[in-house]
Parts: structure tokens; C-alpha cells; sequence
């Protein structure tokens, strides 16, 4: 199965967050995802489950790797630990260091803007957190 017949993955929104995830996933420092269990829910997507592969996008739409997910949770946010704050590559050093930054990009405008609302982030709100290896990279063609 090619890039282009794989379901799509976008971190964050376009621009240098997104650009920063993906470059983070392609040296191997990134190697878990958090997604808010309520923005499935409001697309009406199912949870991904082990197994599932996704063709990861680039801020300009652009297949840039491919992951295969390991692991699979939906899990209130106050069971997520230091190591898997770590494996997000985000050079999260605790945990602390995780929630802080996702309670502000989940209550950020981006997402209100996308759920009709600002979401409520506290320790019971559900997260999918998800651990995944990279399949194949993508020839960039020089990019």
C-alpha cells in the first residue's frame, strides 16, 4: 500500500508546529501522539487502533512519512506519564512540561474554532495517546 492509498495524518494545524512534528518524527525523537478524544468524536472518526498506518502530512499537504501505531489508549489526561511526554519529542522534560503545553493548544483558537467551542482540559478530559513507528520516509526529492 502507497502513500496516497493510506488514511492522512495532520499534527497540529499548518505552519511551524506541524513542520516541527514532522521533522521531530523523522529523526526518531518523536515517536508518540496525543489527540483530544472529543475532536474524533466531532469528526465522527473512529479511534485509530495498533495496527493502522497513516501517511503523516507536511504544512503544504504532502505525504513526508509514513507510521505504523504500536499502541493504542484513551485514557483521562492525568494518566499520562513522563515517558510518554518524552516520546512525544516535543523536548518535554516531565509530564508537567506535556499538560501545560497541551491544555494551551487544546483550549487554543485553532481548536475552539474547529469544535464550535472552547473545550474543557482538566485531569478527567480523555486523550488518545498513541505510540507508532515510522514505516518508510518519504523521498523528498531534494526538499
Amino acid at each position: 500500500m502507497g502513500h496516497d492509498d493510506l488514511p492522512t495524518l495532520e499534527l497540529a494545524f499548518p505552519g511551524p508546529e506541524r513542520d516541527r512534528g514532522v521533522e521531530a518524527i523523522l529523526s526518531g525523537r518523536k515517536t508518540a501522539l496525543t489527540g483530544l478524544l472529543e475532536i474524533h468524536e466531532h469528526e465522527g472518526e473512529a479511534v485509530p487502533v495498533a495496527g493502522q498506518r497513516f501517511s503523516v502530512l507536511d504544512s503544504a499537504g504532502r505525504p513526508a512519512v509514513t507510521i505504523e501505531l504500536v499502541d493504542v489508549r484513551v485514557v483521562p489526561m492525568k494518566e499520562i506519564d513522563d515517558d510518554f511526554a518524552r516520546a512525544e519529542g516535543r523536548g518535554y522534560a516531565n509530564v508537567a512540561e506535556w499538560r501545560a503545553a497541551h491544555e494551551e493548544f487544546f483550549r487554543g483558537d485553532g481548536v475552539s474554532e474547529y469544535l464550535g467551542r472552547t473545550p474543557v482540559i482538566d485531569d478527567d478530559t480523555l486523550v488518545v495517546a498513541e505510540r507508532f513507528r515510522v514505516v518508510e520516509a518519504v523521498d523528498s526529492g531534494g526538499r
